[in-house]
């Protein structure tokens, strides 16, 4: 926390832990290209005190305008806000907060950060009616919620656990399918995406063959691990042919909003703030 009598307005993201955060960097970058008068700041709250933060946000005490939610408080933050928006209500989790009128509101912009990458990254990805994503952990619910909002007509969720799989097949409606791992090769026939939403890969570690010669000749692949860049699974796409976007652009993407809501202003993504965090990623390897 500190001293709320500090001019200028000032955001946060808030976990534990949270240190390994990117965030201030991009927020950073923003509040300098802007010239504003404000900051973005870590916060590191246990689960046990994180009421007692949402409290103080709520009343003006901490001095923030709002800011973002990381692991392990994002479905307590949907519950805990006084205004959660739809997106969040449906998914269970937000990671953006902002006050109104001494209200907590919330909502999740994880999905828009995805939609926004594959966007920039690979104009007309979505020209596709099948999409098929690896994994039913937290980052995947962002994920099918915005491909079904995007109007893909089939979401093929495979997980090693079909029974989390199905959970999310009964959140998101008819178009999501749940499948255990056994079935990705079948699923993977003919679909126009396949997105990893699980750590396969995570620091470069090697992973297993996947029959990704089903998928059309000009799908697109991406996934959500964005360190290393190119990821094993990305690596293996580029062998046969496919087009890949790598998970970096979301991490960005999904913070426009939340800056936006914070201080003001629309900031954009740009090749040098792609560049700049690269180059932590790389410092930091």
């Amino acid at each position: 926390m500190f001293d709320s009598r500090e001019t200028g307005r000032h955001a946060f993201v808030v976990g534990y832990p949270v240190k390994h955060s990117r965030s201030p960097l991009i927020h950073g970058y923003w509040l300098r290209q802007f010239g504003i008068d404000g900051s973005y700041r870590t916060v590191e709250v246990t689960e046990a005190d994180f009421p007692v933060f949402l409290e103080r946000l709520r009343d003006g005490s901490a001095g923030y305008s709002g800011g973002n939610v990381t692991i392990p408080h994002k479905e307590r933050a949907v519950r805990l806000a006084d205004r959660p928006d739809a997106l969040s209500e449906e998914l269970g989790a937000a990671n953006t907060l902002w006050v109104e009128d001494g209200l907590v509101h919330s909502t999740n912009t994880d999905g828009l950060g995805f939609l926004a990458n594959l966007d920039e990254r690979k104009p007309g990805w979505d020209c596709f009616d099948k999409a098929v994503v690896l994994g039913a952990g937290g980052a995947s619910r962002a994920i099918i919620q915005a491909l079904r909002n995007r109007g893909f007509d089939e979401i093929h969720v495979v997980n090693r656990t079909v029974e989390r799989a199905e959970e999310l097949a009964d959140r998101f409606g008819k178009r999501v399918f749940a499948h255990p791992m056994g079935a990705l090769a079948e699923v993977l026939s003919g679909a126009g995406l396949f997105v990893n939403t699980t750590s396969l890969g995570l620091h470069g570690t090697p992973i297993p063959d996947l029959p990704l010669e089903r998928l059309k000749a000009d799908a697109t692949v991406t996934d959500v691990v964005y360190v290393p860049l190119v990821t094993p699974l990305l690596l293996q796409a580029e062998r046969h042919g496919l087009a890949t976007v790598d998970g970096l652009g979301m991490l960005l993407h999904q913070a426009v909003p939340g800056f936006e809501r914070w201080f003001g202003r629309r900031p954009q993504v740009t090749p040098e703030l792609r560049a700049l965090v690269i180059a932590d990623m790389e410092m930091h390897a």
